[in-house]
């Protein structure tokens, strides 16, 4: 995981991410898929291990982590190429293992010596075997990289078969495109709880990855629906494009994660004005909604009002720019905290990132925040040490990488992204009416904690 991007050295010190072949995992969360690897040996356990053990402690299901099946490239098979073993793979992962859709990754060593994983799949495919091929060597980019090649690989090859170029669509059916399976060390919970909202509120959702998701059949459903939903800054929105483009699907970006009522309410309103549809019931939600929210929130006011335990009252956030902007936006808009330094850690694509730097600049009346783009840990932690946070320790959103730093500041840390090693997680969200109550639960028991 040694992508190439620091100028000095070559290297990243403390990593953020995993690389193109990490995108299995985006398999792996879409129920009924199992990813089969072409790469070398311990390219997988080193995916898995970062982004789905040492990440919250995820695991890896059906088809994740051991599961996996790899050719385990030798050296001979970069002498004399690994298309053979790679058949043989499939074959045998076919007769032991039960799917409803197979897709295999190729990794660095097989697309450095030019294996045609293409016309090995090419043959399964046309026996009518559910298989498609994603090209994802490791230097292509990161696992955010690798998953926008996974989800178009599975469009052009398979979703592609089951609709035609006018097929018919269904108001008020979603396909909704978000947080990174694995990578966002709270996907499950928070996939589930943007589903939950958009039911709510009067739609039927594509989810595509996690429990709350039909998996492979709800894939085939994605050219019915009317319209693509992006949550994020930028992942998802070349898939949105892509899909305007080859289905006539038109698609409402919304970069920022809602976490919290306010946000939530705005949200669900720019999703039903979007669609045209059920504002009656998005309206009957949202009120229902922020009766239970504010109900919990007007209890915990006694405390925060208080001040009992020196609260802190600057933060900085440190991690991919999805979680990153919305937990800035919750934080301000919410708890009236002092933004500090932001680091935004996923690597966006230069296109994206004066947009990205421009939600910023309104997080909420006439307050902004510094936003940079970094990725390596030591330059992370050292400019972390050097802001100046007031006269109260801070709280630091971030990984388990900050926990040395946050210490030497007297502050606390809430882990919100990869790597986050103190964390278990099963289905935890932050997102949403509910995740922001977990939030507010974890942010505040971790200071009183440090108290103690």
């Amino acid at each position: 995981m040694d992508i190439c991007k620091n100028k000095k050295n070559n290297s990243i010190n403390q990593v953020r991410y995993g690389c193109a072949l990490g995108a299995f995992h985006s398999v792996s969360a879409i129920p009924g898929a199992m990813p089969i690897a072409h790469c070398g040996p311990g390219c997988v356990d080193k995916q898995y291990m970062s982004l789905g053990f040492y990440n919250g402690f995820q695991g890896g299901g059906y088809s994740g982590g051991a599961v996996i099946p790899s050719t385990n490239l030798q050296e001979n098979d970069v002498v004399f190429g690994g298309a053979k073993r790679l058949q043989e793979l499939i074959e045998a992962s076919l007769k032991i293992l039960k799917a409803d859709l197979f897709v295999v990754l190729n990794g660095c060593i097989g697309e450095l010596v030019g294996d045609d994983v293409g016309a090995v799949v090419d043959q399964f495919q046309k026996q009518g075997i559910p298989i498609v091929n994603a090209e994802t060597g490791g230097f292509k980019g990161n696992n955010f990289i690798g998953h926008e090649i996974v989800v178009k690989a599975i469009i052009e090859q398979f979703v592609d078969k089951y609709t035609t170029a006018h097929s018919q669509k269904q108001k008020g059916l979603i396909n909704v495109w978000s947080e990174l399976p694995f990578q966002n060390t709270f996907w499950r919970g928070d996939l589930a709880e943007l589903k939950r909202i958009l039911q709510g509120a009067g739609f039927r959702v594509n989810i595509l990855f996690g429990n709350n998701s039909e998996g492979v059949e709800e894939w085939k459903n994605i050219p019915k629906a009317q319209f693509n939903l992006v949550i994020s800054p930028w992942l998802g929105l070349s898939t949105a494009k892509y899909l305007e483009e080859k289905y006539d699907q038109p698609y409402l970006h919304i970069p920022v994660l809602p976490i919290g009522a306010d946000q939530t309410a705005e949200f669900l309103r720019k999703v039903v004005n979007f669609a045209d549809h059920n504002k009656q019931k998005a309206e009957e939600f949202i009120a229902a909604e922020e009766k239970e929210y504010y109900y919990y929130l007007e209890h915990f006011t006694d405390f925060y009002a208080e001040y009992w335990w020196g609260l802190p009252s600057s933060y900085a956030v440190i991690g991919d720019s999805a979680y990153n902007l919305a937990i800035n936006k919750f934080l301000v808009k919410q708890l009236g905290l002092i933004p500090a330094k932001q680091i935004i850690t996923d690597n966006p694509p230069e296109r994206y990132r004066p947009a990205i730097s421009a939600e910023y600049q309104k997080l909420d009346t006439d307050v902004s925040a510094e936003v940079v783009f970094l990725e390596d840990g030591y330059e992370i932690n050292a400019l972390l040490e050097n802001v100046n946070y007031g006269h109260r320790p801070p709280i630091i959103f971030g990984t388990t990488w900050e926990r040395d730093t946050t210490k030497k500041l007297g502050g606390s840390i809430v882990e919100v992204g990869f790597p986050a090693s103190y964390e278990v997680v099963l289905n935890k969200k932050y997102v949403g009416y509910r995740g922001a109550l977990s939030l507010l639960e974890k942010i505040f028991t971790t200071v009183i904690s440090k108290s103690a």
